[in-house]
């Protein structure tokens, strides 16, 4: 019966996501999320902002002509933006204005992710970074490795991990004073997102469809099957415990952590990042956003994105 029921709705759910008509106003590069507050940052610079979970949006521009790569808001106000060229930027005024913070790195940026006070930073050639005062100054963190990192995931202030290009895997349990290379399978190409559900349980993922698993705190881990082959870019867990995967044309879906189902995509998104939004989970595309409707699978167009323009305003 419960099978029976996941058909049902994930048939739903690809009904709802076929009616997809509304494109994003730009082509998005990464989004971030705190209480009801939205982000969605495009590729030339404007950053668009929802204070109502995507019901109404402001568009603003953030003056740095410089590639932007990540996104994260630690509260309403106070966010950060990183990008190459060792690029972070950081505001106190919900990004009405921005200012750039000094760095000991000139490698481009590409992940950052903060648990209270502690932030960190990771990109090319292996850089990782460590701020212990709310993202005022950084300092280096050893990596041990040269390959490029595309995503951080700290579930605490001890326990983290990274993932990266040629099957780029480490963890740490001190903060990331140390961090430790981690064997993956032999199989596995460049990952791409890494997380932890808790302090034991972890997945990630990457191109080629592929899922890994770990039991073990990431010590080991183990390659799951994949319903795609397509390349994998992001993976959250919701409130209830239900995992989420990004692929370019369709959604992966997880019950239990062990089998995903996957929910096809209609149109060109090009879905590369799953946002949790309170207690929703949005799908953030290239070229158009979704927000879970409700409880079950199904996903939706946000249609309140506006057109983009050059000045500030409300929409």
């Amino acid at each position: 019966m419960r099978r029976l029921l996941f058909s049902f709705l994930l048939c739903a759910a690809y009904n709802q996501v076929c009616a997809l008509e509304q494109a994003a106003p730009c082509p998005i590069q990464h989004a971030a999320a705190a209480g009801s507050y939205v982000w969605l940052l495009c590729d030339r610079n404007d950053l668009f902002v929802s204070a109502d979970e995507g019901l109404t949006w402001q568009i603003r521009h953030v003056p740095f002509d410089v590639k932007l790569r990540a996104i994260t808001f630690v509260d309403s106000r106070r966010g950060f933006i990183a990008g190459d060229g060792g690029t972070l930027l950081a505001t106190d005024d919900c990004g009405e204005t921005w200012r750039i913070v000094p760095l000991p790195t000139q490698e481009n940026l590409t992940a950052i992710q903060f648990i209270g006070d502690s932030g960190w930073l990771a990109g090319w050639s292996g850089v990782i970074l460590h701020s212990t005062d709310a993202g005022r100054t950084w300092e280096p963190q050893q990596s041990g490795i040269r390959q490029g990192l595309d995503g951080i995931f700290f579930l605490d202030n001890d326990h983290g991990w990274a993932v990266g290009w040629n099957a780029a895997m480490l963890r740490t349990a001190d903060g990331g004073r140390t961090w430790e290379r981690v064997n993956v399978p032999r199989t596995v190409f460049s990952l791409s997102s890494v997380c932890f559900r808790d302090a034991r349980s972890g997945w990630a993922v990457g191109f080629g469809g592929q899922i890994l698993r770990s039991r073990d705190g990431g010590v080991t881990w183990e390659e799951q099957a994949s319903p795609v082959r397509g390349w994998l870019k992001s993976i959250v867990f919701d409130n209830s415990g239900r995992g989420w995967i990004a692929s370019d044309k369709a959604l992966l879906v997880t019950e239990d952590g062990e089998t995903w189902t996957p929910i096809p995509l209609a149109g060109n998104v090009f879905v590369s990042q799953m946002l949790a939004v309170k207690d929703s989970v949005w799908a953030i595309g290239q070229f158009g956003v979704l927000k879970r409707a409700g409880p079950d699978h199904n996903f939706t167009a946000v249609a309140t994105l506006p057109v983009a323009r050059s000045e500030g305003g409300e929409f």
